[in-house]
């Protein structure tokens, strides 16, 4: 079940006031979704800044606006992001994040690490953190923030309380890989639906894309690979390199099945506008797309659209298995589009 921002708070807030808090959350959801707000209230909630009055030149109180995450950033409040050339956190990170939590700290006050991008943690920074969620200390608060969670051990998800935050229809932000896709999806259906040669191209630009990902993730986990062999292979014994190599390499085809499950939900969610649009509900999810969604719903039966949808779903369902991906891919296309 996924929470707005302001109902996450209110739970944390209520566990607050009975002497509940956990130690440990896990914020999750797509950028946009008020990850890092929710973060900075809880912190002010914990920590409440001083009380700051004052007036206008007509003698009305001025409204005080509420902190971001990096204005809190400070001796009780560490941000842990990533660093390295590999765009991970290292393990050197987690380790200074738990020498502050064993500094004295005023009464009443808590000592907070936020850990922005928390799935980019490297293996050996993830199980540093491990020893810091087994064994917190007193006053302490964790928050995990991340939009792929899925990549983070199973270790660290069980010991953290998860609260995932769903997007506002109107607040979608979409990676760049997802906008060039609607760029793509909104060039080839100016005309409408049903042209063979378009649906092709179509998933000719997803598969263009998927590629260029698979090359970036590769990339950055290369990097990661690299800068661990140079630290710790005169360290090491055995075979720990050939197990890194081989752990690097999962991770890569996670985050490429997460970067592919990405673009294929922008499809998803466009259909789903345009079935929305032929069926005068109010509210959709790519309001940048409203004249090519009106267009596309006009020229099409509302039975071929549900259709097309269902092509779609069974794309993401066949995609789980071991299906061949691009002969998937071509199927499921020329169904969608064609």
């Amino acid at each position: 079940m996924a929470f707005t921002a302001e109902q996450a708070f209110s739970l944390i807030e209520a566990a607050h006031l009975r002497g509940r808090l956990a130690h440990a959350f896990l914020i999750t959801g797509e950028p946009g979704s008020g990850k890092s707000e929710l973060a900075a209230k809880v912190i002010s909630m914990v920590n409440p800044p001083e009380v700051r009055g004052g007036s206008n030149l007509f003698g009305e109180a001025e409204e005080v606006s509420a902190p971001t995450i990096e204005e809190l950033e400070g001796d009780l409040v560490r941000l842990v992001r990533p660093t390295s050339k590999s765009r991970r956190i290292v393990v050197d990170d987690i380790r200074e994040l738990e020498k502050s939590f064993y500094v004295a700290s005023s009464e009443g006050r808590w000592k907070v690490g936020v850990i922005m991008h928390a799935d980019r943690m490297g293996v050996g920074a993830e199980n540093a953190f491990l020893k810091t969620l087994e064994e917190p200390p007193a006053d302490c608060l964790l928050l995990l923030l991340s939009d792929a969670p899925e990549l983070l051990l199973p270790t660290i998800l069980s010991r953290c309380v998860r609260l995932p935050l769903m997007s506002a229809a109107d607040t979608r932000v979409l990676s760049e890989s997802q906008e060039e896709l609607l760029a793509a999806l909104s060039s080839t259906v100016k005309q409408g639906l049903g042209d063979i040669a378009n649906a092709l191209t179509l998933r000719a630009a997803f598969s263009a894309l998927l590629a260029k990902r698979r090359a970036e993730i590769s990339k950055i986990n290369d990097l990661a690979l690299k800068e661990e062999t140079l630290k710790y292979k005169n360290t090491t014994e055995g075979d720990w390199l050939k197990r890194r190599e081989e752990y690097y390499k999962g991770h890569t085809e996670s985050e490429y099945l997460a970067e592919r499950d990405k673009l294929l939900e922008i499809l998803i969610v466009w259909m789903g506008d345009v079935i929305r649009t032929k069926c005068d509900v109010q509210g959709v999810e790519l309001c940048s797309e409203k004249v090519t969604l009106k267009k596309v719903a006009e020229t099409q039966a509302l039975t071929d659209l549900l259709q097309r949808m269902e092509a779609l779903e069974n794309l993401k369902a066949n995609l789980g298995t071991n299906v061949q991906e691009q002969l998937a891919l071509e199927v499921a296309f020329l169904k969608a589009f064609a």
